[in-house]
């Protein structure tokens, strides 16, 4: 739930902190007091546009903060996991956005430092808000299905799911012969540059390795001289130049003297013959050193010819020889393609049948399980609509097909269209929304829906922004009513002109607006069941409160509590 909201330099606010309790809200007060700049606000907390223009004047940002307090098994954990965002050991979260006065925007959930992309997919899962301009997406029908598949659960998402993966194969399978089936010019002028590239490739015969090898090779024989004449200096230095033979002296030396003071004649005389040793060893190893290296400068004019023509590949087809064998394996796969084009466009062609088959028996069991939850979620729409005061207007969620061959065209969410069709009066055919629904129609067909799916989405924060607009006396009631009902799954917010609507309110809070220091002002305030009374009373009778609409406004909050009590 939304526990509380803290609002500063937005707009005509300046500074408010609002706390919340469970249960069914309504914002009330005059026309332009600010009420909807509190959803202004939550919008932008879940990731909303924002620009310059929603900073107050003279402010150089604006800043909201929002907690929300919700259970450890709600969706929104699991998709802040996903976004590998900071958790809560207390089930809170905290989200803060700042909007400067340059446009610029900071977002944080709960302290970390989060993207709009991160905050529209946490933001979805906490609040919905609905309002007049909401109503349009009950008139496209492309929306339609995405609702009945919401409703219809995770049955039909898995079968969705594999249907999707099936479409996919079968797009890349399409794509693949449409690609083959291509004999333009430039194929072949494609396979005679694959032959040449493939040819020279070829004709050098790479190596994986050869090109380090190669290269340590020359500079060894480029350096062989050098390499002889250092080696042999070495080691007449420890032969002829008498190194050996001074360790040798001076050990006959130690061994005549080291009885008369052995303690510590006798480890430097083993510390002697270890060099000694090693000495000799180092000598002997590089002689042979020595007698190995050898100039040869016919091989090295072969290996600076063969680095040359590996260097000219490698400037062609790759950084390294495994990239230009990479490159030619990928080429002759290219070549073969074009070469055998009519033997892989019949493979394709069977291929591209078979994925067509599998997508379409998917999409039909698809399609089988959305029928059932189409007549499922037409009942429980019209059941609502009954609550709503429309009784006797029927409800269909209709499923169309697009038929293709032998079968029927395939789309990225199956084979079906769905289109919400309404006959509000006994007689009238079905008609769809967008032709038929009046704007309290559609205002009570939006709430009917969002009552059916409010524990489905598990969004626990609803917001109504003025949806009873165009409606009176007994629908308005019935609205009433429903949202009450409704703050029951979630809670519930309603900005509201209708005393029907704020009398069945379990909070009211009034949103009104000052003149302070020569600047508009905007504040909230929780009201009192004393202030409640002159609220409404105020929505009743206009400007002039009198006792008669005072007595009609406390009489309208005892029906209420006796209807919720009910």
């Amino acid at each position: 739930m939304l526990r509380e909201l803290s609002i500063r330099n937005l707009a005509v606010i300046e500074e408010v902190t609002v706390g919340f309790h469970d249960g069914f809200h309504v914002l009330t007060g005059e026309t332009g007091a600010g009420k909807s700049i509190l959803i202004d606000a939550l919008i932008l907390l879940i990731g909303g546009r924002g620009s310059s223009d929603m900073v107050r004047y003279g402010c150089d940002k604006a800043e909201m903060e929002a907690t929300f307090d919700l259970p450890a098994g709600h969706p929104v954990w699991r998709a802040i996991e996903r976004l590998g965002l900071q958790g809560s050991s207390e089930d809170l979260l905290i989200i803060r956005r700042e909007l400067s006065a340059q446009g610029k925007s900071s977002c944080r959930i709960n302290g970390s430092i989060a993207n709009l992309t991160m905050l529209r997919e946490v933001g979805e899962c906490l609040v919905n808000v609905h309002g007049q301009h909401e109503h349009q997406s009950l008139l496209k029908s492309e929306h339609h299905l995405e609702w009945l598949d919401l409703f219809a659960g995770e049955k039909v998402a898995g079968l969705k799911r594999e249907y999707q993966a099936a479409f996919s194969r079968y797009g890349e399978v399409r794509q693949a012969l449409k690609n083959a089936q291509d004999t333009s010019r430039h194929n072949m002028q494609m396979l005679d540059l694959y032959k040449f590239q493939l040819q020279e490739i070829r004709s050098a015969g790479l190596k994986k390795d050869e090109w380090d090898q190669l290269q340590e090779e020359k500079e060894k024989l480029s350096h062989s001289e050098k390499l002889m004449t250092h080696a042999s200096a070495a080691y007449g230095l420890l032969f002829d130049g008498g190194s050996l033979e001074g360790i040798s002296s001076a050990i006959a030396k130690l061994e005549d003297i080291k009885a008369y003071d052995s303690a510590v004649l006798e480890p430097l005389l083993e510390q002697l013959k270890g060099a000694f040793y090693q000495a000799e060893d180092a000598a002997h190893q590089l002689r042979g050193y020595r007698d190995s290296v050898q100039s040869d400068p016919e091989r090295l004019d072969v290996i600076e010819d063969r680095l040359t023509v590996i260097g000219g590949l490698r400037r062609k087809y790759g950084d390294t020889v495994a990239d230009i064998l990479a490159y030619y394996k990928k080429i002759k796969h290219e070549a073969d393609l074009i070469e055998n084009r009519d033997e892989h466009i019949r493979q394709l062609e069977a291929s591209l049948q078979s994925a067509h088959a599998e997508a379409s028996a998917l999409g039909e069991s698809l399609s089988q399980q959305r029928l059932a939850a189409a007549e499922l979620l037409s009942a429980s729409v019209e059941l609502q609509l009954k609550d709503l005061g429309m009784s006797r207007t029927v409800f269909r969620a209709s499923l169309q097909r697009q038929p293709q061959g032998d079968g029927y065209r395939l789309g990225l969410n199956g084979i079906d269209e769905a289109d919400f069709l309404l006959a509000p009066n006994p007689g009238e055919p079905l008609k769809p929304l967008s032709k038929i629904a009046s704007g309290g129609e559609m205002s009570r067909i939006m709430l009917a829906l969002k009552s059916i799916f409010a524990e489905i989405d598990q969004v626990p924060v609803l917001i109504f922004d003025e949806v009873d607009t165009g409606v009176s006396g007994r629908a308005a009631q019935a609205i009433a009513e429903k949202m009450s009902q409704l703050s029951g799954k979630c809670q519930v917010f309603s900005i509201t002109h209708l005393p029907q609507v704020a009398c069945m309110a379990d909070y009211h809070y009034e949103i009104s607006k000052d003149v302070v220091r020569d600047r508009t002002v905007t504040s909230v305030k929780e009201l009192s069941d004393r202030e409640r009374i002159e609220e409404l009373a105020r929505m009743l009778g206009g400007v002039e409160v009198t006792d008669k609409t005072r007595h009609h406004a406390q009489e309208m909050l005892v029906l209420a509590d006796r209807q919720k009590g009910a």
